[in-house]
C-alpha cells in the first residue's frame, strides 16, 4: 500500500504482501536479447559520430558533456525497460526488488561491453575507409583520454551501475521515481537552455545569476547542478503534498456526508479547483507569451518565431490528420501555396505581376487559394483510404514543387531563382514587421498562433468536428450514421490549407525571399512527426510536440537550441516516431478520444479478463485449490 501522498502506482508495480521470486529468477532470454540490442546500439551510436560531435557540449562542467550522454541514457532506458511487467486481471502481481536490480545492472554491463569491443577494435584495426568515425578522437572518448584498458574496463562497469539504476526505479515507490526522473530532466533542461536563460538574464539585467549558474565554457557548474536538482526535488515533493492534501478533503468530505445525488465529494473539489486553476495558468502563460520577448535576444526571439512557424502548419495538419484521419503526406503544398502567392501579389521584383498590394490584402488571397488548392487536392482522393491516400497526396505535394520549377511557370514564379525583395507586413501603418527584427516577428506569430488554436478549438468541439473524429473512427459507420464524409473531408482539407497558408505568408515576409527548395517533401514529414509526437488530435500536444522537436533539435532548414543536432536530426526524427508508435501511439500530450481509440482493445481485454475472473469466484468459489492471487 502506498501512503496517501504518492503518486498512482504504475501499471507493473506490486503490492507490498505480494510473494517475491529469488535473485536469479530471470528471464534470461529476454536479458539477452535486450544485452545484445544494447551492444548493437552502443555501437552504432559510437560509429555515428554522435560522442565526438556532442562532446563539444557541456552540460555539467567538467564532468559531463553531450557525448557522454548519448552513451550513458540508452543503458538507463533499456534497462528499466526489462524491468517492466505489465499485470493484467487474473495476473500474480510479484513484489519487486534485488532481481529487478540485478537484471539491471546485467543488461547495463552486457550491453555496454560493446563499446569495450568497440574500443579494442579501434585500438588493434583501422578501417577507417568504409567507417569514417573509427576515429582517434572516437577513441579518446572512449577510453576518457587516459588509457586503452581504463576504457575497456570502466564502460561495463558504468553500464552496471546506470542500469542497476534503471532496473531499481521499479522497487522504487512511484513517488521516488517520478522525482528521480523530474530532477534528471530538470538538469538537463537548465544546462541545454542556457541561451534562453542567459537572454533572460541580461533582459532582466540580472546577469550575474547566469554567471553563476554557467562554467566558463557555459556548461552547469556543480553548485548550480545540486541547486538545481534540490530545487527539482522540492517542487515534486509539493506536487505530491497538494495532491495529498486533495485525497484527505475528498475523504473528509466523504466521510462527513458532503456528497449527494451520487455525486462524490471528489467530484466536487475537483470541479471547483480546475476551472480556476485553468483560469489561472492561461492567464499567466499569456502574460508571459506578451511579456518574454521583450526580455529575449535576438536569437532566442528567432528561435520562438520558427517554432510559432511550424506551430502553424501543425496546427492546420492536426485538423486533417488528427481530426479527420485523412494521412496527407503532402500538406507543404499548402505551405508553398501561401508562401508564393504573397510573394507574387507583394514583390516588386515579381516576374509577371506588378501589383504590390499590402501584406493584409495578399493574406487574403492567399487563404482564398489555398482553400482552392485543397478543394483541388481533395476532390480527387476523397474517396481513397489507407496507403493510396497518402500515396496520392505525397505525390500532389511533389507536383507543387516540381511546378513551381519547372520553366513553364518560370515567367510567374522565377523558377530555381525564387522571388526576393518581398516586403514586410505594415501593421495598420503604425510598424513594420521585417525579418531583421525577429521581436516583432515572433508577435505577429504569436497573433496567427492564437487564431490558429482558437479555430482549431471550436471547430474540434462542433458539428464539423465531431463529424471528423466519427470519419477517423469509422468511416463506414460515420456514412451510416448520416455523416457526409465527402463533405466533411473536403472541409478539413480547406480549413487545414488556410492554416498552411498562413505559415508561408509570414515566412515569406520574415526572409524576404521564396524558393522551391524552402517546400520539399521533407518538411511535410517533419510536421507530421511534430503532430504525431505531440499527440494527434490535441491543441496542447501539438504545440508541445513543435516546442520540444522544433526547438531543441531545429526545423529541416531551421537550427534549434542544440545546433550540434543539426546532422542528426532526422536520424533521431526517424527513431522517435518508431518510439512512439511502439511504445507511446497516443503522444506527449495526448487527446482523451484518440487515446481510448488506440488502447480499445488493451480495455476491451481487461473488461473480458475481470468478467472471466468474476465468474469464477461466482460459480466456483475461487477455484478449490487455487491460491489466492493466482492467475485462473
Amino acid at each position: 500500500m502506498t501512503a496517501a501522498g504518492d503518486f498512482p502506482a504504475s501499471q507493473d508495480a506490486a503490492p507490498a504482501a505480494a510473494p517475491r521470486r529469488r535473485l536469479l529468477e530471470q528471464d534470461w532470454r529476454k536479458l539477452l536479447r535486450a544485452s545484445a540490442i544494447l551492444a548493437i546500439a552502443q555501437v552504432f551510436i559510437g560509429l555515428s559520430g554522435m560522442p565526438v560531435s556532442f562532446d563539444r557540449r557541456l552540460l555539467i562542467d567538467p564532468i559531463l558533456s553531450l557525448g557522454y550522454l548519448s552513451l550513458l541514457w540508452l543503458p538507463l532506458a533499456v534497462s528499466y525497460w526489462v524491468g517492466r511487467e505489465q499485470v493484467l486481471e487474473g495476473m500474480t502481481a510479484y513484489a519487486r526488488g534485488g532481481r529487478d536490480v540485478l537484471a539491471g545492472a546485467i543488461t547495463g554491463a552486457v550491453g555496454n561491453a560493446g563499446l569495450t569491443l568497440l574500443v579494442v577494435g579501434i585500438t588493434h584495426f583501422d578501417i577507417r575507409d568504409p567507417l569514417v568515425n573509427w576515429s582517434p578522437q572516437l577513441l579518446g572518448i572512449l577510453e576518457f583520454e587516459e588509457s586503452v584498458w581504463l576504457g575497456a574496463l570502466i564502460w561495463p562497469a558504468i553500464g552496471a551501475g546506470v542500469g542497476a539504476l534503471g532496473g531499481g526505479m521499479h522497487w522504487a515507490s512511484s513517488r521516488i521515481t517520478r522525482t528521480t526522473v523530474i530532477v534528471l530532466l530538470s538538469v538537463f533542461g537548465t544546462a541545454v537552455l542556457e541561451s534562453v536563460i542567459t537572454d533572460l538574464s541580461q533582459g532582466f539585467h540580472i546577469e550575474a545569476v547566469s554567471d553563476w549558474l554557467y562554467g566558463p565554457k557555459r556548461g552547469l557548474t556543480y553548485p548550480a547542478a545540486i541547486v538545481v536538482a534540490a530545487a527539482a526535488a522540492a517542487i515534486a515533493g509539493g506536487i505530491a503534498a497538494y495532491r495529498a492534501f486533495l485525497a484527505r478533503t475528498a475523504s473528509t468530505s466523504g466521510q462527513l456526508g458532503i456528497a449527494a445525488s451520487g455525486e462524490t465529494s471528489a467530484n466536487r473539489v475537483r470541479w471547483r479547483r480546475i476551472p480556476v486553476r485553468r483560469l489561472v495558468g492561461f492567464a499567466l502563460s499569456a502574460a508571459a507569451i506578451v511579456v518574454l520577448p521583450l526580455f529575449l535576444g535576438r536569437l532566442t526571439n528567432e528561435l520562438l518565431a520558427n517554432v510559432g512557424l511550424f506551430i502553424l502548419l501543425a496546427l492546420g495538419l492536426n485538423i486533417i490528420v488528427g481530426l479527420a484521419g485523412i494521412l496527407d503526406l503532402g500538406y507543404v503544398a499548402f505551405f508553398a501555396v501561401g508562401g508564393y502567392s504573397v510573394a507574387v501579389l507583394t514583390s516588386p521584383g515579381s516576374p509577371r505581376f506588378d501589383l504590390e498590394i499590402p501584406w493584409f490584402g495578399a493574406l487574403f488571397a492567399a487563404m482564398l487559394l489555398a482553400g482552392l488548392a485543397g478543394l483541388l487536392i481533395g476532390a480527387p482522393v476523397i474517396r481513397m483510404r489507407g496507403d493510396y491516400l497518402a500515396i496520392v497526396t505525397l505525390g500532389f505535394g511533389e507536383i507543387i514543387r516540381v511546378l513551381l520549377l519547372s520553366d513553364w511557370l518560370s515567367g510567374t514564379f522565377n523558377g530555381a531563382q525564387g522571388i526576393t525583395n518581398i516586403p514586410g507586413v505594415e501593421v495598420f501603418g503604425l510598424a513594420t514587421v521585417r525579418g531583421f527584427e525577429p521581436r516583432s516577428v515572433l508577435y505577429l506569430v504569436l497573433v496567427f498562433c492564437a487564431i490558429a488554436v482558437y479555430v482549431s478549438w471550436r471547430l474540434e468541439n462542433s458539428r464539423i468536428g465531431r463529424a471528423w473524429m466519427a470519419i477517423r473512427e469509422d468511416e463506414s459507420v460515420a456514412e451510416a450514421m448520416g455523416v457526409d464524409t465527402v463533405s466533411a473531408k473536403l472541409m478539413a482539407f480547406v480549413t487545414g490549407a488556410v492554416l498552411g497558408s498562413f505559415s508561408g505568408a509570414i515566412l515569406s515576409a520574415k526572409v524576404g525571399s521564396v524558393f522551391p527548395h524552402s517546400f520539399a517533401i521533407i518538411v511535410s514529414i517533419v510536421i507530421l512527426v511534430v503532430v504525431i509526437f505531440g499527440g494527434m488530435g490535441s491543441i496542447a500536444g501539438v504545440i508541445a510536440g513543435a516546442a520540444v522537436l522544433i526547438g531543441v533539435l531545429g526545423g529541416p532548414n531551421q537550427p534549434g537550441l542544440l545546433q550540434e543536432f543539426a546532422e542528426y536530426k532526422i536520424l533521431i526524427y526517424g527513431a522517435l516516431l518508431v518510439w512512439m508508435m511502439l511504445q507511446r501511439s497516443e503522444g506527449l500530450i495526448p487527446s482523451v478520444r484518440r487515446a481510448r481509440e488506440l488502447h480499445l482493445d488493451e480495455m476491451n481485454q481487461d473488461a473480458w479478463l475481470r468478467a472471466q475472473v468474476a465468474a469464477d469466484d461466482a460459480g466456483g468459489g475461487g477455484g478449490g485449490d487455487r491460491s489466492e492471487g493466482e492467475q485462473p
